[in-house]
């Protein structure tokens, strides 16, 4: 059975994101292939596909590269996706479903209790989730796909840490979605914008990435890499 060249790409998409491969690093068809236990069609699309997203770069004499985001690379990241995440917030105001709201209720509900409790792991899965349903609600499925792909790439450039906190967090998105269960786009959007200016206080460089930055080291063949 013919492996998909999408499955292919978040394979090698979640491996960049959680270190596997290293910035800089070489990424040849022939042991990808190998690693993932596919052809190499559907690795040549796959990194075609990522090199679109900016997780990797195509280098004269070495071919594909885990990319290399500079600092300012990073910093713009987060910048941008504090302008979108409160437009979608007000998007979803106007456009969400019964359904997403449901589901953003149960999650708030769930994400209160686990910080009453102080059960941080569980926290942090909720509050991806959170973010995603919110997305999703906008209904706008361009600003999804730029959300999804800036939600890797955020979790690929930097650690979070957790909320100091965590129930005034939580109280913050119980009013969002206040806010979009009446249709209040200008609130949704005006709180999702707080929001997410502190939650970004929370993000360091991950410790990789700054030494990328710094050394601007040559690109490592990972032909003996981690399987």
């Amino acid at each position: 059975m013919r492996i998909p060249a999408h499955a292919v790409c978040t394979a090698i998409r979640d491996d960049i994101v959680s270190g596997a491969f290293e910035p800089g690093a070489r990424l040849t068809e022939e042991v990808l292939a190998r690693r993932y236990g596919v052809s190499r069609v559907p690795v040549r699309e796959a990194l075609r596909t990522l090199e679109s997203e900016g997780f990797v770069t195509t280098r004269r004499h070495a071919g594909a590269c885990v990319a290399e985001p500079t600092g300012q690379e990073a910093a713009d990241l987060l910048e941008l996706r504090m302008l979108l995440e409160p437009l979608a917030a007000a998007r979803a105001a106007r456009r969400r479903t019964d359904a997403h709201l449901k589901v953003l209720r149960g999650l708030v509900r769930l994400g209160q209790e686990r910080a009453r409790r102080g059960q941080g792991e569980d926290l942090r899965s909720l509050g991806g989730w959170f973010h995603e349903t919110l997305a999703q609600a906008s209904g706008s499925p361009g600003l999804i796909a730029l959300l999804t792909q800036m939600r890797h790439k955020v979790a690929w450039m930097y650690v979070v840490e957790a909320p100091a906190r965590p129930v005034e967090s939580w109280a913050e998105h119980g009013a969002i979605v206040d806010a979009v269960a009446r249709g209040d786009a200008e609130r949704a959007r005006a709180l999702t914008a707080v929001h997410a200016d502190r939650a970004a206080g929370a993000h360091r460089l991950r410790q990789r990435l700054s030494a990328a930055v710094r050394t601007s080291q040559p690109a490592v063949n990972m032909s003996s890499g981690r399987h």
